[in-house]
């Protein structure tokens, strides 16, 4: 809930976000569950500002990067840290497709490529708070014909949830009146450590376990080749857990391409849409953990690799490779590569996804 009178566990404030855009109500929320955790999102861009979680002590953390004000947000160098992205998360290549036979023109802003929904896309948009509560923040945002070059009116609703199991999960619903692309998800960098203010220390010493056995390779400005290819005897393998670290740095060309992770992993599925486990990350230090679970096809694993060192919460400072995102979505450049999962939802249809973060300590 928006309380002006509540005391956050990660000290934000309310005051910080309220305002007026676009003739619509700014404001934070505060998402929490008896167990203390706590989660600030606000309704500009759907950023997910801030998740408070306990360590192995029962320390609380912030274990997502974010801002503390609006301002801050809304002049960001990174603008996609937390929010929900949309209408299609990752890039279409050439900044094109084509739909039912007609071709469609995207901003071109990642090389040659459009990236996260064009130069305006959800991260940068106003949602309508249908309702809040102590642990439920529901959102609606009608994403108008033609906006950022994609055909059909999108109306799209997204459901916030703050379990008792510590859960953070994310119901999105999507209906078109005409024959579109759709391809949302959420963008939060995250670091198991905490914030403590300094310098974010590094990443590579999480662990990571994925439940993908392939991913999708991609060229010199990242869209993938069409390929699934294997993630056996590579550097992109962790279907056993290892730390991020130990092969980022090989003489291999798709971390060469990426800077670091950047990839679409191809998720062990027994049926399509299931919800089923996807990623387990794990920082030994604190002994936090993070599970993810999704209905999607894909989680892109991207090691934050171009991170500038700017400034965020409690004056910490971000330098690459100091978080990880594990983005649950269908694969880049799906418009334009047939054989991939499909992205296009038509007016008969309903696109729905469900994605989980189940945050915990080893025990």
């Amino acid at each position: 809930m928006a309380e002006n009178s509540y005391k956050s566990v990660s000290g934000l404030s309310c005051d910080n976000f309220k305002r007026i855009i676009d003739g619509k109500a700014v404001d934070l929320y505060f998402l929490r569950n008896s167990l203390g955790m706590e989660v600030a999102i606000t309704n500009y861009g759907a950023f997910v500002v801030s998740i408070m979680v306990p360590d192995k002590n029962g320390v609380m953390g912030d274990v997502v990067l974010g801002h503390e004000t609006l301002d801050e947000y809304l002049n960001a160098p990174e603008p996609t840290l937390g929010c929900v992205i949309g209408r299609y998360g990752n890039r279409i290549g050439g900044a094109k497709f084509t739909l039912n036979g007609k071709e469609y023109k995207l901003a071109v802003n990642n090389g040659p490529n459009c990236l996260h929904g064009g130069e305006k896309g959800f991260n940068k948009k106003v949602w309508t708070v249908i309702s809040s509560s102590e642990n439920r923040l529901h959102l609606h945002y009608v994403s108008p014909y033609g906006e950022e070059g994609f055909p059909g009116m999108l109306t799209t609703d997204l459901l916030f949830t703050v379990t008792e199991e510590n859960e953070l999960v994310l119901d999105y619903r999507a209906v078109t009146d005409r024959t579109t692309l759709v391809n949302l998800t959420h963008h939060s960098y995250f670091n198991l450590s905490g914030q403590k203010g300094g310098e974010m220390g590094s990443v590579c010493g999480h662990e990571l376990l994925m439940n993908a056995d392939h991913y999708t390779p991609m060229d010199s400005v990242s869209i993938p080749y069409g390929r699934i290819d294997s993630v056996k005897g590579t550097p992109m393998d962790f279907t056993d857990a290892h730390a991020i670290g130990d092969h980022i740095n090989d003489d291999f060309e798709q971390l060469k391409f990426g800077k670091g992770y950047d990839h679409c992993y191809v998720l062990n599925k027994h049926e399509e849409g299931e919800l089923s486990f996807a990623a387990r990350v794990v920082e030994p230090q604190s002994g936090r953990y993070m599970d993810l679970y999704t209905t999607e096809p894909g989680v892109q694993l991207y090691t934050a690799n171009w991170l500038s060192g700017f400034t965020g919460k409690y004056g910490t400072k971000y330098p690459e490779r100091c978080s990880l995102c594990l983005e649950a979505q269908h694969f880049p450049d799906s418009p334009n590569k047939p054989w991939f999962p499909s992205v296009i939802l038509t007016p008969r249809d309903e696109y729905r996804q469900k994605t989980v973060h189940k945050f915990g300590v080893i025990k």
